[in-house]
């Protein structure tokens, strides 16, 4: 039985929410409009302030659907009126970040620069001011979206294990590893 598909998903005040005959829901809020093709064997209910996800079989594959249908549901919502972001942190000597325009320029070690263009919906910002690293912080109304783009960055130059150099999340933890000098 699913628990999570069960709980409604509360409608923050300002969002429109509709369903057509295709089940398929569109949200709209204050920082934009999403929508997700919900499979048919789910229905979905809007109450005055909340909405319900209905299933109606109890294949084991429906439920293990329900709960994700519903965080999905309420992801769309959160994204319409608070919007989601990722702070990523560039740690090693003479790495840099910048944002030129629209593109997002980053020296991380090698030969060349990395430019990096954004997919539409998602605002790059470089913050170097708060702390000695620079931040690259992604936001967009897309969870999705804001995650798979700040991986995309991060796998530029993911953090090696013995310097700990390289891009990494905000709080990631990096095990390090003892080196050649250490093993004598």
């Amino acid at each position: 039985m699913s628990r999570i598909g069960n709980l409604p998903v509360p409608l923050a005040k300002g969002v429109e929410f509709s369903i057509d005959k295709a089940n398929k829901v569109t949200v709209k809020g204050s920082k934009g409009e999403l929508s997700l093709q919900i499979d048919p064997r789910f229905k979905v209910e809007k109450n005055e302030d909340e909405v319900v996800i209905a299933r109606d079989s109890e294949d084991k594959k429906v439920k293990s659907l329900h709960g994700l249908y519903r965080v999905l549901i309420s992801n769309l919502i959160t994204g319409v009126t608070d919007g989601f972001k990722k702070e990523l942190e560039i740690i090693g000597v003479g790495y840099r970040a910048m944002v030129n325009g629209n593109v997002l320029e980053m020296s991380l070690g090698y030969s060349h620069p990395f430019f990096f263009v954004p997919p539409d919906g998602i605002n790059i910002e470089v913050d170097t001011k708060s702390s000695k690293n620079p931040r690259i912080i992604v936001s967009g109304i897309d969870k999705e979206l804001v995650g798979q783009v700040a991986a995309k960055i991060r796998s530029l130059r993911p953090p090696e294990p013995y310097k700990g150099k390289g891009v990494r999340y905000v709080g990631e933890y990096v095990r390090k590893k003892a080196g050649k000098s250490a093993g004598k």
